[in-house]
């Protein structure tokens, strides 16, 4: 894989209501989960992400965005977008423990396509069931503000919590 490598990161810088919260800075698991790492760095540099928001967020569980339905202040469609692709699923043997990063799915295994999550706890029940691509290597702090913010019956932040993603080698 000529553009991942174990040097390569992303930053999500996440920003609600116009002010900065914080960034998280991911590291890939390209050896364990190369097309799932390859598709996040492709869509990260066309865009795709820029925008977009953490749309479930669920305390003692996980924070999830990368809809680019999410762009749309229309909620009802927050969590049903995608690329207009999939990837295959990479199931491996990193535990989804609290800092890992997974991408979401719907029930076939290899219906991921844009949407990701960042455990902010264990969730040992969701290991060799989605595929875990990365981790966080600083940022849990902001992860933890994310999944705190007020939130409504779907557990959607009541404040756009947007994230801007840039790759670096």
């Amino acid at each position: 894989m000529s553009d991942v490598n174990e040097k390569t990161q992303a930053t999500i810088a996440i920003t609600s209501k116009g002010q900065p919260v914080g960034e998280i800075v991911l590291r890939f698991f390209p050896d364990v989960a190369p097309g799932h790492v390859k598709n996040f760095v492709k869509l990260s540099k066309e865009g795709l992400y820029n925008g977009t928001t953490f749309h479930r967020v669920i305390p003692g569980f996980m924070i999830q965005g990368g809809d680019p339905n999410s762009k749309s202040p229309d909620r009802a469609s927050h969590g049903m977008g995608g690329p207009g692709h999939t990837v295959k699923a990479e199931f491996n043997s990193k535990p989804h423990k609290r800092g890992i990063v997974s991408m979401a799915r719907s029930n076939d295994p290899d219906s991921a396509g844009s949407q990701f999550f960042i455990c902010v706890a264990d969730a040992n029940f969701l290991d060799w069931q989605y595929t875990a691509f990365g981790e966080v290597v600083s940022g849990m702090d902001v992860a933890d503000k994310v999944v705190s913010m007020k939130r409504d019956g779907r557990d959607n932040p009541l404040e756009r919590v947007e994230m801007t993603v840039t790759i670096s080698e």
